[in-house]
């Protein structure tokens, strides 16, 4: 026997195969007999990853699974060529799989490469990713020596690691020669690139053993690098003493300096992150005070969420980077004497993407259908088709099929055309392949339910009778009751898609035998389910609420009326638990058919008595209250001086029940000493969510009786809260329940709109109606749709979710939409209609007759003829033109060809726009397309326009030499001339602090970048002013002052000052730091950093003053005798170099003779490559090292500067915990140790001279 809805799974499936037999895919029940009759292409379930790297000691194993029937069989494909399995004997495929083992005997760098996994059976062919296989690697550190690190305390320094590069890399960590981690904090730190930094070096920091170390992952071993020895020259002792200063540098006398930025170096970088990955930027000051480091993001604030700032704050790491984490991040280093900025500009690409992936296609003879790729990516990713693993194009054709793009279009498809579809879609990031098949399927029809069912139902109930189905052509059902009639649908029956039969109301006479029959091409198959229809279950006596004196007897009624068909089972609950009629009364229960009855009840005995009647398909219950009340009451007691939250309100009662209303009274309790201002009543439902307390209303204090206004179809319980100046009380003990009656939904679904995401379907959605607005059980909403503008009939659907998609609509139409709510009760007022739209596709026509007018040297007026608005496909947003810098016309000037863009709002009948910000003198390239929210139309004509001259920019540089009685200037040509050259314009004039001489004008012609002018006095300044001409006049100013001294120049700039009310700009290339001379002394200057092909690119504006004028005092450098004390110096020093030179050439070798016959340490497990193994015995040993010798040849690793103690080499477990003492190794050939002493090449002298 099967109750009412035991298949509602299935049903659903068959109505979702129905709503979608006439465009969208089959999808294939999941019962057993039909899948294993079912013939289907291969499936790939299982592979390996596409960058596979994998351990060497172990058996290399390349998975690839795939399902289909018949069971597929596997080949596969090494480097884009045939692998025979069988050729290799190491190499095995697994039974019935297309998994490779590779034993690991032998060499496994054999076996890198990329290999692709190819199941085929008579359906088709699924093909893997592209499986990238490497094999781990651990190299060793090159053999060096490391001599002293000598530095002044209070300068920074930088200890590089440089560690090998492994596969993959291995992590970095500083350790000293106690096998302990070197402290880090504020000041000295590990940088991402493994480099310890010290953002300023202290005595303490002297240390003769700072190692780096690299873990290896996959080999389960540490490689050390040779110790650097740290030498601090300090100005004053140093002792435990210092420790407690507050003021370190102070007390140790070492010179404050401004911020400096250490990593990464100068003012501003760039960072490509992929979507998806995590962004790390680093920022590593020096100074003295240590600086502090903050970031920030432009425009914006950090994605709190998404941000964590670790390493002393140097580091920020953003996870999961999406498009919007774009953008600029600055990070400032701050001391007391300043701060600096480093700005680092992030672009965020992206690897491929899937917005619409293939998914497998059923289809059933002459029907039609479709595949869909569709994906995303920065760049855009490319779409390449593939079938039974190759080109399309180079398939045999079919005339059945399509290729349109990102889609594949199927049109009557046939039976023996099923194949696998592969979809790659690419990019320079990477890509993404998925396999898709198409299965052509004849299958006469088949009953997926249990046949014969019986249902019993409650009379005037709505019923549903389920006939689960499935075939291919889609089976037309009908239904029959007792074999009669032309088949039921109309009236009180509905037949639903799915097959499912509804009865509106069941009564008597639709008792019987109903049959459902499915047929289509290639058979038919029926079903038959018997309908019952039983009188409801129903509590006719129902218990009533009491009030007794402790030891009187109680009874509570419960009589049933109930179907005589139906056994009935009746159940007591006390306070909504089960009750025990053993112990826990102590025998005083006794129930019979009809009644409960307690003896001798005590005040533990009250709360609420639940009595319920429960058949098979329907059960009624009833609830009442007892309360037992004492003899003695005893006295109330003393009230507290003090005023106190009151008490809670008790004796709750319901009374005047009516449809939407009931009245609650309750007992204040004591208000300990402060009235009760008001009462708080909450109420809790047990039907949706159960156990939460909800506000329902406050009332006055001098209230204890109101009238409660409520929803249909609630369960309710209420407590009463009361509040007065001191607080509110605690809840009180719950009411009992009361349920109000069910009514139609009075309420009318907000939120109502529809609009397509896809170019075919509109989705309809709305806000769900609240628990306490469903007002009866089975709460749906019926949706109607219809075209907007015509007189067709409206389509509904029926749905208990908050959306419906409508598919295989035309593409952007209008479409009316209301709806209404309904439960078992009823339904509510219809909604007003609104718009909704179906979803856009690309427009399909393009602006004509594209033209400019008007060209100037920096703008354009553009003008096309407008599209027609019914091929826009979709709601018209703009016209985008696109246009790019193709040349400039002065011969051999490199321009930036990036493509922009710029939209045009108009719907004019004869549109026009304005192109600005052009390069003058120079060849553009412009076409244009209409746009929709979501696409882009075709290109117009592309049209070719020459900019006219202009005035050209700043020279590019413009330097000063000043000489004993010259001055030497020299410039180059402007980085953009904006025309042909035709000179330049020098004017000047003599600077006396803020006293400015007569201005004097020179001209050059275009190809003179130098001139020397005499100085009338040693001791006169000027200011040079420089620019460039062309025929339409001269351009920017570049302004700048003489210096004092010979030795100081004008570099390169790329700014703007402004100072005493005018404003000059300097044109650069060069990276920061640069220097701004030719400023007036004592003067205040405003400055900014732009970008010159587009001056909206800029920092902020900032402020600055010069210092006053000073006496220019005699140059030390030029002095003789200064010269002369110099050479001599330089010269003693030269003497001390070749000395120690020789000395160390004769008998600076390595200490390897004196540790030489030192016997090994017998619990030393260092491998034979120098590496320190801390794994557990249990692991097999890692492979034999390997390094790069000095001639750049690669030989086995028999010696290293490690072995003989210098590298602070040492064992070390997973947690770096130390293991063994340092050891050395045997004797090598007495030939090969000699000639590893000796100094005979570049490198060796180089190491000995330093």
């Amino acid at each position: 026997m099967w109750t009412q809805g035991r298949w509602a799974a299935l049903a659903v499936l068959s109505i979702i195969l129905l709503l979608s037999k006439e465009a969208a895919p089959i999808e294939v029940p999941l019962d057993p007999k039909i899948q294993q009759e079912l013939k289907q292409p291969p499936t790939i379930v299982k592979q390996s990853l596409k960058d596979y790297i994998v351990d060497p000691r172990d058996n290399i194993i390349i998975e690839c699974e795939a399902k289909g029937n018949p069971v597929p069989t596997f080949q596969w494909r090494r480097n884009g060529k045939f692998f025979n399995v069988g050729k290799d004997p190491r190499v095995t495929m697994r039974t019935r799989s297309g998994t490779l083992e590779f034993r690991s005997s032998g060499k496994p760098e054999d076996y890198e490469g990329e290999y692709q996994c190819f199941a085929s059976n008579d359906f088709g062919t699924a093909i893997s990713n592209k499986i990238l296989l490497r094999v781990s690697k651990s190299p060793l550190w090159p053999k060096e020596v490391l001599e002293p690190v000598t530095v002044r305390e209070g300068v920074p320094l930088v200890l590089p690691c440089n560690p090998p590069p492994g596969l993959p890399p291995p992590e970095t960590f500083w350790m000293d020669s106690s096998i302990m981690p070197i402290p880090q904090d504020k000041r000295v730190s590990m940088g991402l690139n493994g480099d310890l930094f010290f953002s300023n070096v202290l005595a303490k920091d002297a240390n003769p053993d700072y190692s780096c170390n690299a873990r290896f992952e996959f080999t389960h071993t540490i490689q050390q690098k040779n110790p650097y020895t740290l030498k601090v020259q300090t100005k004053e002792p140093y002792n435990d003493t210092f420790l407690n200063s507050t003021d370190l540098y102070g007390v140790r006398n070492v010179p404050e300096t401004q911020p400096t930025f250490l990593s990464p170096k100068g003012l501003s970088s760039s960072k490509i992150v992929l979507r998806g990955e995590q962004l790390l930027l680093e920022c590593i000051a020096a100074g003295v005070p240590t600086p502090s480091i903050n970031w920030f993001k432009r425009g914006g604030d950090l994605p709190a969420k998404k941000v964590k700032l670790e390493n002393f704050n140097k580091t920020l790491r953003i996870l999961n980077v999406s498009e919007e984490d774009s953008g600029g991040y600055t990070c400032m280093a701050s001391n007391k004497l300043g701060s600096i900025r480093h700005s680092v500009e992030v672009q965020v690409k992206a690897a491929p993407y899937w917005l619409d992936k293939p998914t497998n296609l059923v289809l059933a003879p002459d029907e039609n259908g479709r595949l869909v790729c569709r994906a995303n990516g920065n760049p855009k990713p490319t779409i390449q088709w593939l079938v039974n693993g190759e080109p399309i194009e180079s398939s045999l054709p079919n005339l059945n099929q399509q290729v349109l793009g990102d889609t594949i279009m199927f049109h009557s498809v046939q039976i023996g055309s099923s194949a696998v579809y592969q979809c790659n879609a690419s990019n320079e990031h990477g890509y993404l392949l998925a396999n898709a098949f198409v299965s052509i399927l004849d299958m006469a029809p088949r009953m997926l339910g249990p046949k014969n069912q019986l249902i019993k139902v409650i009379e005037n109930n709505r019923t549903f009778l389920d006939c689960p189905f499935f075939g291919s052509p889609f089976p037309l059902l009908r239904w029959f009751k007792n074999g009669l009639g032309s088949g039921l649908d109309g009236g009180q029956y509905k037949l639903y898609p799915n097959g499912t039969l509804e009865i509106n109301q069941a009564r008597p006479e639709d008792q019987g035998t109903y049959t459902c029959v499915a047929s289509n091409i290639l058979g038919k198959m029926e079903n038959q389910v018997r309908l019952e229809v039983k009188e409801p279950t129903r509590i006719v006596r129902a218990p009533e609420h009491v009030t007794e004196p402790r030891g009187s007897t109680v009874r509570f009624d419960c009589r049933v009326k109930r179907d005589s068909s139906l056994p009935v089972t009746v159940t007591w609950l006390k306070d909504d638990k089960p009750l025990s009629f053993s112990w826990t009364f102590g025998g005083r229960l006794r129930k019979d058919e009809e009644s409960l009855t307690i003896q001798n009840v005590n005040p533990e005995d009250g709360g609420t008595y639940t009595c319920t009647a429960k058949t098979e398909i329907d059960e009624d219950s009833a609830s009442a209250r007892l309360t037992v009340i004492e003899d003695d009451i005893s006295s109330a007691s003393n009230r507290s001086a003090s005023a106190g939250r009151p008490d809670p309100p008790q004796d709750l009662e319901l009374s005047d029940p009516l449809a939407r209303s009931v009245r609650l009274t309750w007992v204040p309790g004591n208000e300990n000493n402060s009235p009760v201002t008001q009462f708080f009543v909450q109420f809790e439902e047990d039907r949706w969510e159960p156990g939460k307390w909800q506000n329902l209303s406050i009332y006055d204090g001098n209230l204890n009786s109101v009238n409660l206004q409520l929803s249909p179809f609630v369960n309710y319980q209420f407590r009463v809260i009361a509040i007065n100046a001191v607080g509110q009380s605690q809840p009180s003990h719950p009411s009992a329940r009361y349920q109000t009656s069910g009514a139609p939904p009075d309420v009318i679904p907000g939120g109502l709109k529809g609009w397509g995401n896809k170019k075919n379907n509109m989705e309809i959605t709305w806000q769900a109606l609240q628990n306490t607005e469903r007002n009866g059980p089975n709460l749906r909403y019926v949706v109607s749709w219809r075209r907007k503008d015509t007189e067709e009939e409206w389509f509904n659907i029926t749905t208990t979710r908050a959306k419906h998609i409508i598919h295989n609509t035309d593409t952007y139409v209008p479409y009316e939409i209301k709806i209404q709510a309904i439960n078992d009760f009823g339904h509510s007022p219809e909604s007003n209609v609104v718009i909704g739209y179906t979803g856009e596709d690309k427009p399909s026509a393009a602006p004509t007759e594209l033209k400019v007018s008007k060209i100037n040297s920096t703008k354009v007026n553009v003008h096309w003829v407008p599209v027609d608005p019914s091929t826009v496909n979709g709601e018209f947003k703009e016209y985008k033109l696109y246009y790019w810098r193709e040349a400039s016309l002065i011969k051999g000037l490199k321009v930036n060809k990036t493509k922009l863009h710029k939209g045009f709002f108009t719907t004019a009948e004869h549109p026009s726009g304005i192109l600005t910000e052009l390069f003058p003198f120079s060849k553009y390239k412009i076409y244009m397309v209409v746009a929709n929210r979501e696409y882009e139309g075709p290109q117009s004509n592309t049209v070719e326009f020459y900019t006219k001259e202009g005035e050209p920019g700043a020279p590019k540089y413009f330097r000063i030499q000043r000489h004993t009685d010259v001055v030497h200037l020299k410039w180059d040509k402007p980085l953009e001339p904006n025309g042909i050259l035709i000179g330049y314009t020098l004017q000047y004039h003599t600077v006396n602090g803020t006293q400015a001489g007569e201005r004097k004008v020179q001209s050059f012609l275009p190809n003179v970048t130098e001139y020397v002018m005499n100085l009338p006095h040693r001791l006169t300044r000027f200011k040079f002013y420089l620019a460039a001409r062309t025929q339409v006049g001269a351009g920017e100013v570049y302004a700048v002052e003489s210096p004092h001294f010979a030795n100081e120049g004008t570099p390169d700039t790329d700014s703007t000052v402004v100072g005493n009310g005018s404003m000059k700009s300097i044109q650069v290339n060069q990276q920061p730091f640069i220097k701004l001379a030719g400023l007036v002394a004592g003067a205040k200057y405003r400055l900014r950093v732009y970008s010159h092909e587009h001056h909206s690119i800029s920092s902020d504006f900032v402020t600055f003053e010069t210092g006053r004028a000073y006496m220019e005092q005699e140059d030390i450098a030029t002095q003789g005798w200064f010269i002369g004390l110099m050479c001599a110096v330089a010269l003693l020093v030269l003497i001390l170099l070749i000395v120690c030179f020789i000395k160390r050439s004769r008998g600076g070798k390595y200490p390897v003779r004196e540790k030489k016959d030192l016997p090994l340490d017998p619990v030393d497990h260092k491998d034979q490559d120098g590496s320190f193994d801390y794994h557990s015995d249990e692991d097999n040993k890692p492979l034999q090292g390997s390094q790069t010798s000095l001639d750049g040849n690669v030989k086995e690793s028999d010696d290293s500067l490690v072995d003989y103690g210098e590298g602070g080499d040492g064992q070390f477990n997973e947690d770096g915990s130390f293991i063994g003492q340092y050891t050395v190794k045997k004797d090598k050939e007495e030939t090969e140790g000699n000639e590893s002493s000796e100094a005979t090449s570049p490198v060796n002298a180089i190491y000995s001279l330093a």
